[in-house]
């Protein structure tokens, strides 16, 4: 299944697409969240999906997507996952997954504006591979680590260069600004994505690719990203892992280059549709 929700920001509605048609599934009574992942929420959906054929509205094409599942716990990223984006920015290849967090209310929907924060000069696009958890994960093993993956999505992880790098401390400050999660258009269950370690990812400014790269770039595999990440904390239903960008990130050119105001990123992963925001300048409002 490809879950979604949609409408306004705060007041979504859930719903699914099958074969391309975005149906609302908000009679099933349950939003996309903690409780729905950890009580078997993805079978009983697809259960009532399947009784109800032919009896569901249909959502407009024209109408807001927001994240395709509720606010979830934490939103878990691991930096320099990939190769060549470690190569680019002079980084040692991470003999370890590096973990950082991103505030939970970075999230907006995929094509949601992104906004430069007050004070902002190096704000960067990273598109990645997202997934969510299905079930509580505590010190799992590799072995056992894809059966807590409940489904798969496209995330712009935006991070604030000198937020990130040059103000001291951890990267989380530089990840966490409101408007830096948008993801979406939809969470494609695990059985939709036959190989999440060779999906394309890309994304284009401004109509022009920047980065092109493909998960078999990975350093730490999602196995051991699951493993590893549940060593040191308790992974909930409904959390997200965010699995790093491949090259092409604003930091890596020479000069650096980074977005400003009417800048429009868009971005996709195979099987995971794509998304697309515009840039809008910090308002104070």
């Amino acid at each position: 299944m490809k879950l979604i929700r949609f409408g306004e920001p705060g007041k979504e509605q859930t719903g699914v697409i099958i074969n391309d048609i975005k149906y609302n599934t908000s009679a099933f009574g349950e939003d996309y969240n903690e409780s729905f992942f950890e009580n078997d929420g993805l079978n009983r959906l697809a259960k009532f999906v399947e009784e109800n054929t032919g009896k569901l509205p249909i959502v407009a094409d024209d109408v807001r997507l927001g994240a395709p599942f509720a606010r979830p716990s934490k939103i878990v990223c691991i930096g320099l996952n990939y190769a060549k984006h470690a190569k680019e920015t002079n980084a040692p290849i991470p003999a370890e997954p590096i973990i950082f967090f991103k505030s939970t209310t970075a999230l907006i929907g995929p094509n949601d504006d992104v906004v430069i924060p007050k004070n902002s000069v190096k704000t960067d696009w990273e598109v990645e591979l997202a997934f969510v958890i299905g079930k509580k994960a505590s010190y799992v093993s590799k072995e056992e680590a894809m059966d807590y993956v409940a489904g798969y999505c496209l995330h712009n992880d935006i991070s604030e260069r000198e937020f990130q790098l040059e103000r001291g401390g951890t990267w989380d400050k530089g990840k966490g600004c409101d408007t830096f999660a948008p993801i979406g258009p939809w969470l494609a269950t695990a059985d939709e994505i036959e190989n999440p370690h060779n999906l394309r990812l890309w994304l284009k400014l401004n109509g022009k690719t920047l980065q092109d790269g493909n998960t078999d770039d990975f350093i730490f595999d999602i196995p051991t990203v699951v493993s590893y990440v549940s060593q040191f904390m308790t992974l909930l239903p409904g959390d997200v892992i965010s699995t790093g960008t491949p090259h092409g990130v604003g930091l890596g050119f020479i000069p650096p280059v980074y977005l400003k105001p009417g800048d429009i990123m868009e971005l996709g992963i195979d099987g995971l549709g794509t998304s697309r925001q515009e840039v809008k300048a910090y308002s104070g409002k």
